[in-house]
């Protein structure tokens, strides 16, 4: 699921990335701009800061730690490196996934 969104990011199609989150008003995901509080709003979130494939640059995840949580369940720890043509961006990410209707989502995002 992470490689599918880094391809969909590095082609500059959000809402392909977007596919990797739980399509639901209780997704949430923290970042030092703030909290958003489901996938619209993430979404809409992503969209404002990153309006281009210029501004989103090309991403890369190093997946440090999985970790079960229960059948359902699973945490991901990882670093994150955007490189764009004149600066670059990087920081840490822990996600939860939950397996629904048979499919792996996020369901949490910590990004920092």
């Amino acid at each position: 699921m992470l490689e599918a969104e880094q391809i969909a990011w590095n082609n500059g199609d959000i809402d392909a990335f977007m596919e990797g989150y739980w399509k639901s008003d209780s997704l949430q995901f923290m970042s030092p701009r703030g909290v958003n509080h489901g996938w619209q709003e993430t979404l809409d979130a992503y969209r404002k800061g990153y309006p281009d494939i210029k501004a989103m640059g090309s991403l890369h995840y190093e997946i440090m730690k999985v970790t079960p949580l229960s059948g359902e369940h699973f945490l991901v720890m990882g670093k994150y490196k955007v490189t764009r043509n004149t600066d670059f961006l990087e920081g840490y990410f822990t996600l939860i996934f939950k397996e629904i209707d048979g499919k792996w989502v996020a369901i949490y995002d910590h990004t920092s």
